[in-house]
């Protein structure tokens, strides 16, 4: 964890030396998942999903197989990918009823003045578009186009956040164009055709997309064309859905002819929530949870001539890097006194270096530390938990320590037989707990979050 101005200062001329022979403002897309678990595509390991556009986009592309989300639940994993930033240092942990996730007509919301993905990409010319699931507030103040996206299409929330007084709407910036579309099977393809326009319209000048579909969040609502096509129910036919959402902007890229000028980066917010219906092995654990497979979710990453294909990184990454990631890619520098706690991965996604790019990462469930990992290295701590939402722990917890190298699925506790290890993790969680904080102890390096007295959802006018 560093400030901007200490870790930025040549990353315009590292963009430069290894981004050479590309555009000078590459385009960069990212699609993000709702609770897609870990082997629920073809790259990492699904037999009960057909995925062959990821699957070709990993035989042209890089795995990364460490690439995790900052927390198992929505809001908080989508704050960390906007900002860089830990969800506790940016107070996007919990809601303000101590809840999980934001829910509709919240008065918690990101803070419009976090510097976000789309405003340091706007700042160096970009065309922004934010497409499908935002849920990081509904006020307008927390909206999609007041964090520098210069457009907005989607539903604000959760699919399953259908309400009397606040029906799920779908929004185009702020105006809401349908009141309730929780069983609109259309909606990839909506989202999917928005985002092919946007593609197409923008195709002269460096973009930003940004692609956070419904898909695969409860209820399952696959389109019509992909109902049945799949073994695995409605899930894998949302699956295929997805796969083929994703053929149509490797499509208009190509026939646009900025594939090559494209980094395309592929993941979820956190692991499937449901054992029978979704993957997330040979990861043990579910969404909500701190275990692997609540957190460690696919990533593919595909830029022609630039990546390397067929590659695979087993480097500790996270959404968090996504931010001074893309401001490397743009050729800028992170200027500012704010500390964020990503780091820019374009070396790693280059084949230069596969080297883990920090110390430690944390694993937060709302606003416990549950865990540290450093190297192979993953340590659950002692801790008190509040007998509240699903997913805590309940009472003490004992240490827990696993080799991920060597133990992916968490069974073997190696706590008494590595106490030094135990000892230099348990020093790094306690760095986490002074600058992050933990339970209802605050961290000096948090900031606040986005408030407004009088919530203003998103409604249909009449």
């Amino acid at each position: 964890m560093k400030t901007i101005s200490l870790f930025v200062p040549l990353l315009a001329i590292l963009a430069s030396s290894l981004v050479h022979g590309a555009a000078s403002k590459p385009n960069l897309i990212i699609v993000f998942c709702d609770d897609l678990g870990y082997s629920d595509i073809g790259p990492f390991g699904s037999k009960a999903h057909a995925t062959p556009v990821l699957d070709r986009m990993a035989r042209e592309g890089m795995r990364l197989t460490d690439f995790y989300s900052t927390c198992p639940v929505c809001t908080p994993s989508r704050s960390s990918l906007m900002t860089g930033c830990y969800p506790r240092r940016v107070n996007m942990h919990v809601d303000e009823k101590n809840l999980c996730v934001l829910f509709p007509a919240a008065r918690k919301g990101l803070n419009p003045s976090e510097r976000t993905i789309a405003e340091v990409l706007g700042e160096r010319g970009y065309a922004t578009a934010c497409i499908g699931k935002w849920h990081l507030g509904d006020h307008p103040d927390f909206m999609p186009t007041s964090h520098g996206f210069d457009s907005y299409f989607g539903i604000p929330y959760s699919n399953d956040m259908n309400r009397k007084n606040v029906p799920l709407p779908l929004v185009r910036n702020l105006e809401v164009i349908e009141d309730s579309v929780q069983k609109d099977t259309t909606i990839t393809a909506r989202y999917t055709q928005e985002a092919v326009s946007f593609i197409r319209k923008n195709a002269g000048k460096p973009f930003f997309l940004y692609l956070p579909h419904t898909a695969v969040h409860l209820p399952l609502v696959p389109g019509e064309k992909f109902k049945g096509t799949s073994q695995a129910g409605a899930y894998g036919d949302w699956v295929h859905e997805i796969d083929w959402s994703m053929g149509e902007l490797f499509k208009a890229l190509k026939e646009e002819g900025v594939d090559d000028d494209t980094l395309v980066l592929f993941t979820s917010d956190n692991g499937s929530a449901r054992e029978k219906q979704g993957s997330n092995l040979p990861l043990r654990g579910r969404k909500g949870r701190t275990d692997e497979g609540g957190m460690r979710v696919p990533c593919v990453v595909r830029w022609p001539t630039k990546i390397p294909p067929g590659s695979s990184s087993g480097a500790i990454t996270s959404t968090l890097d996504l931010l001074p990631t893309a401001a490397a890619l743009a050729g800028t520098e992170l200027l500012g006194d704010k500390v964020i706690d990503g780091k820019n991965i374009l070396p790693i996604l280059l084949g230069k270096t596969n080297a883990h790019p920090r110390e430690a990462f944390y694993y937060y469930q709302m606003d416990q530390l549950q865990a540290v990992r450093s190297g192979d290295w993953k340590l659950f701590v002692p801790m008190e938990s509040k007998k509240r939402n699903w997913g805590k722990p309940e009472g003490k917890t004992e240490l827990k320590l696993f080799n991920l190298a060597k133990d992916v699925h968490e069974d073997r506790n190696l706590a008494a037989q590595k106490p030094e290890i135990v000892k230099r993790l348990l020093a790094l969680a306690e760095k986490a707990r002074e600058d992050l904080g933990d339970l209802n102890r605050p961290g000096k390096g948090q900031r606040k979050a986005g408030w407004v007295d009088e919530p203003s959802p998103r409604l249909m006018v009449k």
